[in-house]
């Protein structure tokens, strides 16, 4: 187990009619002006932006309002975006949507804290720590980045998607969760995000690090909870109950808790997916469930006894040797997105041979990738190339 230090200033509302809450929230933080971030249409139709502005309004708070986040969000909306906070003297910004309007708002938030181009601080010339305020109203659940400090953006002209983090200051002060407002999702929202989580569990669970207990435990459960609830949610949307276990599960796979004592993760199979979905308009969750399979079956021998766990304590697999096992949890992770009807293999999304030394190519430049097995170029080739098996 490794030494850490572990602190997440995160304030979390979690529950029914809870998004009301947000001017409040803004108010007793003494903020009087914020930039109003979303994507499209949804929260026009589940009611969030009525709820939201209202509470804006009640507590006398300005907004500036901005959309058209898309998903895998792009440099040049932040840009765009950066310059309209530092125009409009904005105070905080409040990002209402998934991932991807919260990634985007810590890049903004960042930027319009810093003077020179925030792409510098995603190709690691500059080192921030000062951001604008952040608060978020989740919309989707997926990524984390409600209750941690990291966004990924796309460099378009350079199909780069790279990450960064402003330390500290790219934490939320509050989000707020209201699970009930997910019930309105198309079920495949619902499992990419619950496939991002998994991932997100197992860089964590796979970064080699010994003597780790305690963690890999939490993760079991977090793992097992996510597959049971995400089943009952395929045919009961509805199920509030379900989708508040899902939706919890979610937050916590990737806010800091999860990585305590470990050495932070592997984060090479999330590397080599955003090259995918840089080039292509694919969901991240879609991506990483076709990568994390070919991934975990380059890599396993390298700790079999691991994976044999996974199976064992995930998906009860008990019978074999330690390498059968291995092997045999890592189809039950894939049965397990077939089952949920995410795509498996690079045919299924209509990327084949040909198209792979590009995406090899894109991967590499961040290379060497992971910390279970530091990935090279030809190691990278090998894994999209057992994606390619269906």
């Amino acid at each position: 187990m490794e030494n850490f230090e572990y602190y997440n200033p995160t304030k979390i509302i979690f529950g029914k009619r809870t998004i009301e809450k947000i001017g409040e929230e803004l108010k007793l933080n003494g903020f009087k002006k914020v930039l109003f971030l979303y994507g499209k249409n949804s929260i026009f139709n589940n009611g969030v932006y009525e709820t939201v502005t209202n509470s804006l309004k009640n507590n006398n708070i300005d907004s500036v309002e901005v959309g058209g986040i898309k998903p895998n969000p792009v440099l040049s909306k932040v840009y765009e975006v950066i310059e309209i906070c530092k125009k409009e003297k904005i105070d905080a910004v409040l990002a209402v949507g998934g991932g991807s309007v919260i990634d985007s708002a810590k890049a903004i938030a960042a930027g319009a804290s810093y003077d020179g181009d925030i792409w510098d601080a995603f190709e690691g010339k500059v080192s921030l720590n000062t951001s604008l305020p952040i608060f978020t109203v989740l919309t989707l659940s997926a990524t984390g980045s409600e209750m941690n400090a990291f966004a990924v953006i796309t460099k378009e002209n350079e199909k780069k998607k790279w990450a960064f983090t402003a330390g500290v200051s790219s934490f939320p002060k509050v989000s707020i969760i209201d699970p009930s407002i997910q019930s309105s999702l198309p079920i495949e929202q619902t499992t990419h995000g619950a496939v991002d989580a998994m991932s997100h569990i197992f860089e964590l669970y796979f970064d080699g690090t010994d003597n780790t207990d305690i963690v890999d435990e939490y993760s079991e459960g977090l793992l097992r909870t996510i597959i049971k609830h995400t089943r009952i949610l395929l045919n009961d949307h509805k199920n509030y109950e379900s989708r508040a276990q899902l939706v919890w599960a979610a937050t916590l796979a990737l806010n800091g808790s999860n990585g305590t004592g470990r050495k932070w993760g592997d984060w090479a199979t999330h590397n080599i997916e955003h090259s995918i979905s840089a080039y292509y308009d694919i969901a991240h969750g879609a991506g990483l469930a076709i990568m994390f399979p070919a991934w975990m079956k380059y890599v396993y021998k390298i700790k079999p006894e691991k994976f044999a766990r996974l199976a064992e304590k995930v998906f009860a697999i008990t019978e074999g040797t330690v390498e059968q096992k291995a092997l045999s949890g890592i189809e039950a992770v894939k049965n397990f997105y077939k089952e949920i009807n995410e795509p498996t293999s690079l045919a299924d999304i209509n990327i084949t041979e040909k198209d792979i030394p590009e995406l090899v190519e894109n991967a590499a430049l961040q290379a060497p990738l992971g910390r279970l097995k530091k990935l090279v170029k030809n190691d990278i080739e090998s894994i999209f190339k057992i994606a390619l098996i269906k």
